[in-house]
């Protein structure tokens, strides 16, 4: 590749940054032309084209590269240190090209209409319809707990390997699309990361490898958690990139599965984050609903607490600010703390359609 067209493919990440922006004013351009148009095909072809193979091809991609890039760069030091500049327009170019690919691949829907808003949900909610809610999670979600323990204080254990709860899920967003066909999910390519400690020590669940569009979950991840992670990362490869919605998505094909181990298991979830949402604003509230859980269900919270705290370090928070930077350049502004935003989905949703 000779240098003007080096310096022309990294130069053109500027007009492309500005055009991205630009579109993201016009969201229902992108929900009807991008997210319901052109990248349902894109996702359907890289599913069907490698939704069969039993390994990651993403994870092996990304493996290859980053090896290639330390080698380079070590075999090539002194030149790139003659060379700085050189080195760093190749660096931009590779940057603009991904830059590229990510938004055409997936990362255009980061500016669609809101779930929200396509699900007629209100836009606001009172701290009132937040205690009712929970309250009415707490006792759905003891019972869940006993239907499934017959003892109050036992800890739950899903019964099921990590394989049959992909299949499970994916039954679960069969069913959930005769709701909401926007749900649709058919041709499925889910796997297990082969990063997946590095992912624990990162603090993430799985993700979704925009570039080969298949979705990773983290196998290291406790079953109490595992279904909702698999709904969450799904709701990814089907177009919903804000991560309180595909937060919502994972807790909705979850709570309506079949299955009762994963109805408790959506239940508690949506309940940790409504019950984090109190003790921000009343923790003597909070502390007063908490002890209203049946003794099991807490031991099933600590136990993930526990996971979590196994694996924490001094880099975690370096990868925590890094995707927060990331998600705020796409359109998330309050960045790591979206995830927690699926509380206004959860009490809106049961406003609309209420819990049984």
């Amino acid at each position: 590749m000779n240098n003007r067209l080096k310096n022309g493919i990294a130069l053109s990440i500027i007009p492309q940054i500005i055009i991205v922006k630009w579109l993201g004013n016009y969201p229902e351009l992108i929900e009807n032309y991008y997210s319901n148009g052109l990248y349902p095909f894109i996702s359907s072809f890289y599913r069907l084209a490698l939704g069969w193979l039993s390994f990651s091809l993403g994870d092996l991609i990304y493996g290859v590269l980053i090896i290639y890039a330390i080698w380079h760069i070590i075999r090539n030091r002194n030149r790139i240190r003659k060379n700085l500049n050189l080195f760093l327009r190749d660096v931009v170019v590779i940057l603009s090209v991904a830059y590229f690919t990510f938004h055409i691949m997936w990362g255009l829907n980061y500016y669609r209409i809101p779930l929200a808003q396509t699900l007629e949900l209100k836009d606001s909610y009172t701290t009132n319809d937040l205690l009712a809610y929970t309250e009415k999670l707490i006792e759905r979600t003891n019972k869940l707990h006993y239907e499934v323990t017959s003892d109050t204080a036992q800890i739950v254990e899903i019964p099921y390997s990590q394989k049959e709860i992909f299949q499970k899920t994916l039954n679960g967003y069969l069913d959930l699309k005769t709701r909401f066909p926007l749900f649709s999910y058919k041709n499925p390519s889910l796997k297990k990361s082969t990063f997946s400690t590095g992912l624990t020590y990162m603090g993430y669940g799985g993700y979704l490898n925009p570039f080969t569009n298949e979705a990773q979950v983290n196998a290291k991840i406790p079953n109490f958690r595992f279904p909702v992670i698999t709904g969450h990362e799904i709701g990814h490869q089907i177009g919903y990139s804000a991560e309180n919605e595909v937060n919502f998505i994972g807790y909705l094909v979850t709570a309506t599965n079949k299955d009762s181990y994963f109805k408790y298991a959506a239940a508690a979830y949506a309940l940790s984050y409504s019950l984090s949402e109190i003790k921000l604003k009343d923790e003597k509230k909070f502390h007063e609903l908490y002890s209203g859980l049946n003794s099991g269900v807490q031991k099933n919270y600590e136990e993930l607490n526990r996971f979590w705290l196994a694996y924490e370090n001094p880099l975690e928070p370096v990868f925590k600010s890094i995707f927060n930077s990331f998600l705020k350049a796409n359109n998330q502004e309050e960045g790591i703390k979206s995830y927690s935003h699926i509380v206004a989905l959860l009490v809106t949703y049961d406003m609309k359609y209420p819990l049984e």
